[in-house]
């Protein structure tokens, strides 16, 4: 993905999304302005091979929750690679995206669960660095979090072993400190990954947000959660007014509830369509394909955006660019600008992202 040189298709606003997001930004300031909830992990990202992948029958493209076979891999390819170690996990990275795209300093905040460890502490100062406000919940018993990152021709497969990151709690959620970020906040994201988590906390999120005139924000983000968990993903998906997705998602999520068209436009505009709680405004269903165009559905209608080409000698890999997507539509969005101008953002981020190992924000001068 890159920045959209190309014209939109037509001027189209977020006058009932964005609303609340555009008056904090007449107030002058965005502090606060963004909370995200899901699983802090750090990644351990490799370049291998496709013998690595399948051995663990894992897919390129693709993420999947560890199982007692894949547990060995880590330490696999610590042991036989040149390992990275980067601060990941899909909503802390479109949140720290945001907070770079937006460039007040806390005008984002993350909250999730990591272990009493150096990993957590690691995530901890990761984001911090980035200017986020982090309100993690520490585990005493669970290590925090990692996700091995297989890199293959630029492409990627991850595996999250979630361990802490799977501890998060209701009551953390109700503290007084998440509280009172939640009601700072204009807009809430949340990741699917964190379906298999706290589907609780994600669902009182997004009541809050109903009942404040607030965009709640989720994410289809992997074809299993789609099938395994798509009881817990339609029990929260009538709380969301904005829904991000890739074409494969958008394919599995067809499959799993008997769509008659697997047509990512289709898809799009039947979650667009999909019932909404009482007092929430209409929903726009945001779907990235990679280089072709990001499609988006909104009140009935479908428009296309042209993804610009990123040479090839500059892509690194693709580790973290549907992450940076959303977080510079976020950005946008809590800046009350227009579609257009939020997936414009979006492909921005997800360009400069494509060009680094993982999701490696720029830091601040």
């Amino acid at each position: 993905k890159a920045e959209d040189g190309a014209p939109p298709p037509r001027s189209t606003a977020l006058p009932i999304l964005a609303m609340a997001s555009a008056a904090s930004t007449a107030a002058g300031s965005l502090k606060g302005a963004i909370l995200g909830l899901g699983n802090p992990l750090l990644d351990i990202s490799a370049e291998t091979t496709m013998d690595t992948v399948t051995k663990y029958g894992l897919k390129m493209g693709d993420a999947a929750l560890a199982e007692d076979k894949h547990l060995p891999l880590y330490s696999e390819l610590v042991e036989k690679h040149d390992v990275k170690y980067i601060a990941g996990g899909a909503t802390q990275n479109s949140i720290r995206v945001a907070q770079w795209k937006v460039g007040e300093a806390g005008a984002t905040a993350f909250v999730g669960c990591v272990g009493k460890d150096d990993f957590g502490a690691k995530l901890r100062e990761a984001a911090t660095a980035d200017g986020v406000q982090v309100l993690y919940r520490e585990d005493e018993e669970k290590p925090t979090g990692t996700c091995a990152v297989l890199v293959v021709d630029k492409e990627r497969s991850l595996c999250a072993n979630l361990a802490a990151a799977n501890e998060y709690k209701v009551e953390h959620f109700n503290s007084e400190p998440v509280q009172a970020a939640l009601a700072a906040a204009r807009i809430v994201y949340s990741a699917g990954f964190h379906l298999t988590v706290s589907p609780e906390a994600m669902e009182l999120a997004g009541k809050h947000c109903v009942a404040e005139g607030k965009t709640f924000a989720m994410n289809l983000s992997a074809p299993f959660l789609c099938s395994f968990f798509k009881d817990q993903m339609h029990r929260v998906l009538p709380y969301a007014t904005l829904v991000f997705g890739n074409e494969t998602e958008a394919e599995a999520y067809a499959e799993a509830n008997g769509l008659a068209s697997k047509a990512v436009a289709d898809v799009a505009k039947h979650i667009a369509a999909l019932p909404l709680a009482s007092g929430a405004s209409a929903r726009v269903v945001c779907i990235t394909q990679g280089v072709d165009p990001v499609v988006v559905a909104h009140d009935g209608t479908v428009e296309e955006f042209a993804v610009p080409t990123v040479p090839a000698e500059e892509i690194v890999d693709l580790n973290g660019a549907g992450d940076a997507f959303v977080g510079g539509y976020l950005a946008a969005l809590a800046q009350g600008k227009s579609i257009p101008e939020c997936v414009t953002c979006g492909n921005d981020a997800a360009s400069h992202i494509i060009r680094v190992s993982g999701c490696v924000v720029p830091t601040s001068e």
